[in-house]
């Protein structure tokens, strides 16, 4: 025991870095299990959605939102989420994805839906700026007209 001690005197640098690396190592899990809610890239965001039916909530703000978002999402922006959470109350036993521009408004949303007794709540993390970089398409609502082609 003591050839320990004489080791942490004599490097106490490499002790401290290897107590760093050891709580980042076990603080990282342990913060996922106190926020209540699960990040996911957008593969796995399209996979809970394909094999869950999962419900995707955009919490941008309107302009946003009209610039694209993902089809079929639910738009409640953050700046009224706490009023409109019982538009969400249908989705309460549902997989819940919650997503923003960068994946930081989105956070703070999906804590707040797990203390509102949601179940199984995801963070897009990266955001729509992710969903883009995947390759995975927005829509901006707007439908294109038809040809006269396309009529007949």
């Amino acid at each position: 025991m003591s050839q320990l001690g004489e080791f942490v005197l004599n490097h106490w640098d490499l002790f401290l870095a290897l107590l760093i690396i050891l709580a980042m190592l076990i603080g990282q899990p342990l913060t996922r299990r106190l926020r209540g809610y699960h990040d996911v890239d957008p593969q796995e965001a399209v996979g809970l959605m394909n094999r869950k039916d999962a419900v995707l909530v955009d919490v941008r703000e309107d302009k946003e939102h009209r610039e694209g978002h993902i089809a079929g999402s639910v738009h409640v922006p953050l700046s009224g989420f706490s009023r409109e959470l019982n538009r969400l109350e249908a989705f309460q036993r549902k997989p819940v994805i919650v997503g923003c521009r960068s994946g930081h408004r989105s956070g703070k949303a999906a804590g707040m839906l797990r203390k509102q007794g949601f179940e199984e709540v995801y963070n897009l993390k990266g955001g729509l700026l992710a969903w883009e970089n995947a390759g995975l398409p927005l829509s901006t609502g707007k439908t294109k007209k038809k040809r006269k082609a396309d009529k007949k």
